[in-house]
C-alpha cells in the first residue's frame, strides 16, 4: 500500500517541500544554478510536480497541471520519493536500478544532488509537525 492516499497528499508534504525550497534565501540560489525545469513524475497515486530551477527565474513550483515545459523528467513511485527525501534513498543506485528513471541532461540532476542532504532534516520535521508519524515509521 503507498504511503500516500492521493496526490493531494503528494503535493501536501513533497509539494509543499519544494515550495519551502523555492523560498529559501540560502539554498534556492544554489538550486538554481542547475538552470534547467525539472518535472518530477510519480506513480500510485499519479502526480506531478514541476520546478523552475532557471538562474534568472525566482523558482517556482507547479503542483499537478504546468504550462512549464521540462528540460529533465524524473519518474518514479511517490513512496521512492518520500524516502529520497528522508535520506535512505541513493540516487544513482536508484537509477542503476530502474527505480527512478531519467530523461533529459541527467548531468544536471546529479549536480543537484548534494545540495539535498540538509533538506533531509527539514522534510522529516514538517512530516512530525503535521503529526504524519505514520509516514515516518513506514519508511
Amino acid at each position: 500500500m503507498p504511503y500516500f492516499k492521493d496526490a493531494d497528499e503528494v503535493y501536501a508534504y513533497i509539494g509543499k517541500l519544494f515550495e519551502d525550497l523555492a523560498q529559501d534565501e540560502e539554498l534556492s540560489p544554489k538550486f538554481r544554478r542547475a538552470n534547467t525545469v525539472v518535472q518530477y513524475r510519480y506513480r500510485e497515486p499519479e502526480s506531478v510536480i514541476t520546478v523552475s530551477l532557471l538562474e534568472a527565474g525566482d523558482g517556482r513550483v507547479d503542483c499537478g497541471h504546468t504550462d512549464l515545459e521540462p528540460e529533465v523528467v524524473m519518474t518514479m513511485d511517490a513512496d521512492t520519493a518520500h524516502r529520497f527525501w528522508l535520506g535512505k534513498v541513493n540516487v544513482t543506485v536508484a537509477l542503476a536500478r530502474g527505480q527512478m528513471k531519467a530523461k533529459g541532461p541527467v548531468a544536471k540532476i546529479l549536480k543537484l544532488v548534494p545540495l539535498t542532504k540538509p533538506v533531509f532534516p527539514r522534510y522529516r520535521a514538517m512530516l512530525e509537525e503535521s503529526g504524519r508519524q505514520d509516514l515516518l515509521e513506514a519508511a
